[in-house]
């Protein structure tokens, strides 16, 4: 009988635990999509409860605004919740590993920076936006930007690991140009501003990042 009951009180866990991870993925998917449509400052939470179908109270659980706008962020660029985490623990890190040619490097740069920017481009377009008025936000996207150039540079000293990176420049500008390069800024440029397709932004990032950062 108390086997039964342990069971019964596991299995009870286990549900409320995986519907709570459930729930909070449709509050932050639904956050994306309305920070990415009204911006930072318009959004609302009554928004996003309606677009999740949840109740107002339940998105402020997941909040506050600036957690969860953060929340959306990493979740469209990276599929996962992390600030901090690295490039290489993900599944696309652990395939560049298995990268063994500069052309393919080159090529695997430019598809998972489309893979990365395209979803994420509206909720970053927002977060930057309204960092300009926003201290907290301004300072949170200095940090984020710190760890973006972080795994940049992860990443380049792979290349020059095996002997694929341009020596005639300084690293630290090649890290530079990579962090310009690969931007949601010159996605969000390239595509929606210049309307040119994501094929041919892909096409663009791996042919910059083969004639100026690799030999």
């Amino acid at each position: 009988m108390a086997g039964t009951e342990s069971r019964t009180r596991a299995y009870r866990s286990e549900l409320r635990q995986r519907q709570a991870v459930e729930t909070r993925r449709r509050v932050v998917d639904a956050a994306i999509e309305v920070f990415s449509e009204n911006g930072y400052q318009a959004a609302t939470f009554a928004q996003i409860a309606q677009r999740a179908g949840v109740s107002i109270e339940t998105v402020r659980k997941h909040g506050p605004k600036a957690a969860l706008m953060w929340a959306t962020v990493e979740v469209a660029s990276m599929g996962v919740e992390g600030a901090t985490l690295d490039f290489f623990d993900t599944e696309r890190g652990a395939a560049v590993l298995q990268v063994r040619d500069p052309h393919d490097f080159a090529a695997f740069v430019g598809e998972t920076m489309l893979a990365i920017n395209a979803p994420s481009a509206g909720v970053w377009t927002a977060v930057v936006g309204a960092a300009q008025g926003d201290p907290e936000l301004r300072s949170n996207l200095t940090e984020r930007l710190a760890h973006i150039r972080s795994q940049a540079e992860h990443v380049l000293r792979l290349a020059a690991e095996r002997g694929w990176l341009r020596t005639d420049v300084p690293f630290d500008e090649l890290v530079e140009a990579v962090c310009v390069i690969t931007s949601v800024e010159t996605y969000v440029r390239f595509v929606h501003w210049d309307g040119k397709s994501p094929e041919a932004y892909e096409a663009f990032v791996a042919r910059t990042i083969r004639d100026t950062i690799l030999r």
